[in-house]
C-alpha cells in the first residue's frame, strides 16, 4: 500500500483566504484516490493583537495604507470567492480582529492528543465562529463551544486553556515555518518537497497531491533498486 501523502497545511484561523483555501482542500481530499494525512501548523497573521482584538476595517485599513471603502471592496471579493467554493461568511463580515494564539493551542492539542480529524473538525468549527459566526473569539466559551461542536472534550480543552499548555509546542512550528520562508498564507507543503502558496482551485490541489504521490513512488523504487544493487 503507498504511504499517504503528508500535507502540512500551515494557516491561520483569523486569515480570510485560509477559510478559502480549508473549503478547498476539504474538497479535493474527497475528489482524490490517493490516501493523504493533513497535519495543521499554525500561522499567526495578528500575533501582537491585544486582547479585545481591533475593528476589522480599521485594522485592515491601516495594515494595507487604503481606505476604509477600498478594504469593503476587497473584502467583498473575497466574500465571493468563497461562496464559490462553499464556504460562507457573515453577512456583515467579520466584526473584529482577534489574535488566535490559543486557537493554534487547542488545535495542537487536538492533534496530539486525539488525532489529525479530531483537529481538523476542530480548524472548521474555529473558522466557523471566526467568519461566519462573527464570534469574540477571546471569550473562552467561544472556544469551548467549538470544542464541543467538533465533538471533543471541553472540560481537558478548558485545562489546556487555563494552563497554558502547548505554549512552546506552538511557538516552535511558528518558527520552524518561518525560517522554511513562509511568509504568507495559506500554504501547503506536500511530503517536505512541494510547496503549495495561496488558495488555489481544488484542481491544482489535485494536482499537487497526485504529483506528490507519484514523486514519492517513484522515490521508493528509486531506494528498492539501490538496495537491490547493495545486497547483490
Amino acid at each position: 500500500m503507498n504511504k499517504p501523502v503528508r500535507i502540512d497545511f500551515v494557516s491561520d484561523v483569523a486569515c480570510p483566504w485560509c477559510a478559502i483555501g480549508f473549503t478547498t482542500l476539504e474538497t479535493a481530499l474527497s475528489t482524490v484516490q490517493t490516501p493523504v494525512e493533513v497535519y495543521l501548523q499554525p500561522f499567526e497573521l495578528n500575533p501582537d493583537m491585544p486582547e479585545g482584538g481591533q475593528d476589522a476595517i480599521e485594522y485592515l485599513a491601516a495594515k494595507f495604507g487604503i481606505s476604509a471603502d477600498q478594504v469593503r471592496i476587497n473584502q467583498q471579493r473575497i466574500y465571493d470567492r468563497a461562496a464559490q467554493v462553499g464556504f460562507r461568511f457573515h453577512p456583515e463580515g467579520r466584526k473584529r480582529v482577534y489574535n488566535t494564539f490559543h486557537c493554534h493551542r487547542l488545535l495542537h492539542w487536538a492533534t496530539t492528543e486525539i488525532g489529525l480529524q479530531a483537529a481538523w473538525a476542530l480548524k472548521r468549527e474555529l473558522l466557523a465562529a471566526y467568519f461566519t459566526r462573527a464570534d469574540d473569539m477571546d471569550n473562552t466559551q467561544t472556544l469551548l463551544d467549538c470544542v464541543k461542536a467538533a465533538g471533543l472534550n471541553p472540560d481537558r480543552a478548558a485545562q489546556v486553556l487555563a494552563d497554558d499548555e502547548f505554549r512552546r509546542e506552538v511557538r516552535a512550528a511558528q518558527t520552524r515555518y518561518k525560517m522554511l520562508g513562509i511568509q504568507g498564507v495559506p500554504a501547503f507543503i506536500l511530503n517536505d518537497k512541494f510547496l503549495v502558496e495561496g488558495a488555489q482551485p481544488v484542481e491544482n490541489l489535485i494536482a499537487a497531491i497526485e504529483a506528490a504521490a507519484k514523486r514519492a513512488e517513484q522515490d521508493a523504487q528509486a531506494d528498492s533498486g539501490q538496495s537491490s544493487i547493495a545486497q547483490n
